[in-house]
């Protein structure tokens, strides 16, 4: 399977680089786990899956980049932020309606917002760019990034009395305050079987597997059996 672009190539090229620029300076003092270097893994990853998938490259890059421009994470929990921050911004740039709407679409759908949640909205490029998002929250960057973030809210690393919740509502996770290692089992080890492309499968099998025996490791050593 191939992937399509605009056939506009220069016009394309200097929206993605005003796009990088403009993200860039925007995410400058962005918590670790969520500043330009996880933006250009994503996009690059995004950019890999793609080649094995039939989509536009043009909104997958352009939903890659800005996914993570407003996360709700940092904005008080307005999921409306980010599509709303990239619609304001794409509207800059002159691209096509087509292509503003797809990738705003794209952006208010590629977050993991719990166990419950439902996508409300499906394309194939929303698949590449969610599976591109999804690698970087597992394997050892998904490591670095949990407990960066976890440090960031100034939580637990861990509490032998506090249990993973699995069925909480979107609301629900989104009020997590649990420790730090709750949040693999409460996302980060669902995230292999909810992969979409046969590339995000493969990555994500061995970054599963990466974090599978940190974990082991990890309680190992919190029962002083190592």
């Amino acid at each position: 399977m191939t992937n399509t672009q605009d056939s506009r190539l220069p016009e394309t090229q200097t929206v993605i680089n005003n796009t990088i620029a403009y993200v860039k300076k925007t995410l400058a003092n962005a918590e670790g786990g969520h500043d330009w270097f996880h933006i250009e893994r994503v996009y690059k990853n995004a950019l890999l899956i793609a080649q094995s998938e039939e989509v536009d490259i043009t909104i997958v890059a352009l939903a890659a980049l800005l996914h993570d421009i407003a996360d709700s994470k940092f904005n008080d929990g307005d999921d409306a932020i980010g599509p709303k921050t990239a619609d304001t911004f794409l509207k800059t740039q002159n691209v096509s309606e087509a292509i503003k709407n797809h990738v705003v679409q794209i952006i208010a759908n590629v977050s993991f917002k719990g166990g419950n949640a439902t996508k409300t909205f499906h394309s194939k490029e929303l698949e590449v760019v969610q599976d591109a998002d999804r690698l970087d929250a597992i394997g050892a960057i998904g490591i670095a990034r949990t407990f960066n973030y976890g440090g960031f809210k100034d939580r637990k690393i861990y509490d032998p009395s506090i249990e993973p919740q699995l069925d909480m509502t979107p609301e629900e996770y989104k009020a997590s305050t649990a420790p730090t290692v709750n949040h693999f089992y409460e996302k980060l080890l669902l995230l292999k079987d909810k992969m979409n492309t046969v590339t995000g499968k493969k990555i994500a099998q061995e970054r599963h597997l990466f974090m599978e025996q940190f974990l082991e490791q990890f309680h190992e050593e919190w029962e002083g059996k190592k």
